[in-house]
């Protein structure tokens, strides 16, 4: 009686195995029909036209799914796909494409004059950014504003490149900017230059039908001169009448 049933028992299991051998052996791979795809082509670095022949003659279907803008592949590149290469697939798969394309160029704007906080908000609305920024003494720029920028405004450049700033210093220290006098009446004037630093050196006079008396002609320092130290600066300033000012020296 044991003996039949252990009989029976290795029959039962031999025909459990042979039975999942069948399965895994012949009917599985039927099932889901293993062999029944190919590789997939590799298209990755070529052009998207070339790749679209390829994977229609070979019996998928494409879609262009990504863009990457960029100046390291030419226009129309193929810089991914998915499936990879070289992984097995059915036939007619849809094969989704990565390519490449131009970077976008956006016009620079201006910012010349303008504060360094200006000019991020300026640059962020374009979708540019600031790359460095240098300094420098400028008398003729207020302090914290731009004085240079690179690339200059106008010109094109990728989003998301940044650009070189120069930041004025204003005026150096210890150095002293000769005031504009032209126009200013000769008291005004050289308040303006005693301020300033400056002495007051010579007064000249030339007569001017044109002018109010007494307004200044002429500096002997040009206008927003950069000086280390302060030194006379001389005057020329308008009469009407030059003998008025030959008798103010006959009666001193």
């Amino acid at each position: 009686m044991i003996k039949t049933s252990l009989i029976y028992l290795i029959t039962f299991f031999s025909i459990v195995f042979l039975l999942i051998l069948l399965f895994d052996s012949f009917l599985m791979p039927k099932y889901v029909r293993i062999n029944s795809g190919k590789y997939m082509t590799n298209v990755i670095n070529k052009k998207l036209d070339y790749g679209r022949k390829i994977l229609l003659l070979e019996g998928y279907r494409i879609v262009v799914s990504d863009t990457l803008f960029t100046g390291t592949y030419d226009p129309e590149i193929i810089v991914d796909q998915y499936p990879k290469p070289n992984t097995r697939v059915k036939k007619g798969r849809t094969v989704r494409l990565k390519i490449a394309q131009p970077e976008k160029m956006v016009s620079i704007p201006d910012l010349i004059g303008r504060s360094l906080r200006s000019s991020e908000l300026a640059l962020n609305q374009f979708g540019l950014e600031i790359d460095t920024v240098y300094e420098e003494y400028n008398s003729d720029v207020p302090a914290g504003n731009v004085t240079w920028q690179y690339p200059k405004g106008g010109d094109f450049l990728a989003k998301g490149t940044g650009l070189h700033l120069t930041i004025s210093l204003g005026v150096p220290p210890n150095f002293f900017q000769v005031p504009n006098l032209f126009g200013l009446s000769k008291k005004k004037a050289i308040s303006d230059l005693q301020r300033a630093g400056f002495i007051l050196g010579k007064i000249f006079y030339r007569q001017n039908e044109d002018l109010i008396p007494y307004t200044v002609l002429d500096q002997s320092i040009t206008a927003e001169t950069i000086l280390e130290k302060p030194i006379k600066i001389d005057l020329t300033v308008s009469v009407l009448d030059m003998q008025d000012i030959f008798n103010q020296i006959i009666n001193q």
